[in-house]
């Protein structure tokens, strides 16, 4: 089986960069994103509509290429959370994780017994089709896969220390939309009450030996939480990447067409402006000449 590299780079202390897929599921994207410099994408179900065959497909597209699979489920469910790992996530994330059982279960939900409650299924898509020991699929299973718990909701906050306790979650991640969302202070994201509440994850983190998960939208944002401690990024989504992306060529387009078309307008203007003064001379001349 293989290794999840970006979990191990997370244990070293080191960083791990992605993105979020939303839309975009066709046959190139994995390696797209991978040629781009990616270490992982982040599939989402929670908004996307995505249904399992798509994740199972865009999960194998991702196999041999270095680039990790992750899944955003849509809830906290075992049938979610464990048929994406069998369809072969390497790591899941569950939203609006609010108390510390929840965070317990999702963690019981992507381990084999005795450390939870995962169905066996193996020489599937998981474990690449391949034969092997059992026993060591397992321990490979429980060791490779990243949890990742969002916290998200005002209760999630109030009981962050206690989800971060958790043995077994790996990553807390700031649902910063969210959280503004359900503190009351939508989309607020210089207010004091939310930057209290993204400090208490990342001590939460570093009390707990967690890593933070975030993600910026631009080169300020991924500054600013970097410097937070956040460790796990995923730069924005494929949606807004490609609209903002074509809203500057567009942009530039209209510009260029514009400082053309003015340069054509000053152009012929100015070949007006001399034929009409020759033609003027031509009258002065002619006018003076019939005076002599």
């Amino acid at each position: 089986m293989r290794d999840n590299p970006i979990k191990r780079q997370l244990s070293q202390g080191g960083y791990a960069f992605g993105t979020l897929a939303f839309e975009f599921f066709t046959p190139g994207f994995p390696q797209i994103v991978k040629a781009a410099g990616a270490d992982f994408i982040l599939f989402d179900m929670e908004h996307s509509g995505a249904e399992m065959g798509t994740m199972k497909t865009q999960f194998a597209l991702c196999r041999g290429i270095g680039l990790t699979p992750l899944v955003r489920v849509p809830t906290t469910q075992y049938h979610f959370i464990s048929r994406t790992l069998d369809a072969g996530a390497m790591g899941v994330m569950v939203p609006m994780v609010d108390t510390k059982e929840q965070a317990e279960f999702i963690v019981s939900s992507t381990r084999y017994p005795p450390l939870g409650q995962r169905g066996a299924a193996f020489g599937v898509a998981h474990d690449d089709y391949m034969g092997g020991a059992v026993t060591d699929k397992i321990a490979m299973a429980n060791s490779r896969t990243l949890v990742i718990c969002q916290i998200e909701t005002a209760k999630g906050l109030r009981n962050v220390e206690a989800i971060a306790s958790v043995p077994g979650v790996d990553v807390l991640w700031l649902g910063h939309f969210d959280l503004t969302n359900f503190m009351g202070i939508p989309a607020q994201f210089d207010n004091p009450k939310y930057l209290a509440g993204v400090d208490r994850i990342i001590a939460a983190c570093r009390k707990y030996n967690k890593v933070g998960g975030f993600m910026p939208t631009d080169s300020n944002w991924s500054r600013d939480y970097i410097a937070k401690g956040f460790k796990i990024l995923a730069y924005s989504l494929d949606i807004y990447i490609m609209q903002n992306a074509l809203r500057e060529g567009i942009a530039d387009l209209r510009r260029n067409a514009e400082a053309f078309t003015r340069s054509v307008a000053g152009q012929t203007a100015a070949g007006q402006t001399a034929a009409g003064s020759r033609k003027k001379d031509k009258q002065a001349r002619k006018a003076k000449g019939g005076g002599q």
